[in-house]
């Protein structure tokens, strides 16, 4: 039974990057170039038949511009986190959005995260909404 719970997790995590590589419009050689794997060996994990490490996992997360720990926990590499949200892989395979638009995306959403950071310190966030100045 392990046996069999492996290869369908294989599978599943092949299925996974190869619909991540075609909303992403790559060729199977333009992946493999991008993540630095031999095309015949991304063909192998796209179908199920390797198991990938954790590196080339990093490598091809990489190439695809998503989150490699979204690819370990397909893997089952790492567990799945309760309440966590990839957003930013969402945003990437969004097919309504051209290429230009899903980096802007990203990038907003990293800058917001990057000021909450350096942001939590300030009481009553009065900041992000600009406060109350025009009022009297």
């Amino acid at each position: 039974m392990a046996g069999d719970a492996l290869e369908n997790r294989l599978h599943e995590l092949g299925e996974f990057i190869r619909e991540q590589r075609r909303s992403a419009r790559l060729s199977l050689r333009k992946l493999s170039e991008r993540a630095g794997i031999s095309n015949p060996y991304l063909s192998q994990i796209e179908r199920g038949l390797r198991k990938p490490s954790a590196e080339i996992l990093q490598s091809i997360a990489r190439g695809l511009q998503i989150s490699a720990e979204t690819l370990y926990i397909r893997a089952g590499i790492l567990e799945e986190r309760g309440e966590s949200v990839d957003l930013e892989t969402d945003i990437r395979v969004d097919p309504t959005l051209n290429e230009r638009q899903k980096q802007a995306l990203v990038e907003i959403y990293r800058s917001f995260q990057a000021e909450r950071d350096t942001g939590s310190a300030d009481a009553g966030g009065t900041e992000a909404t600009g406060g109350d100045a025009g009022t009297g």
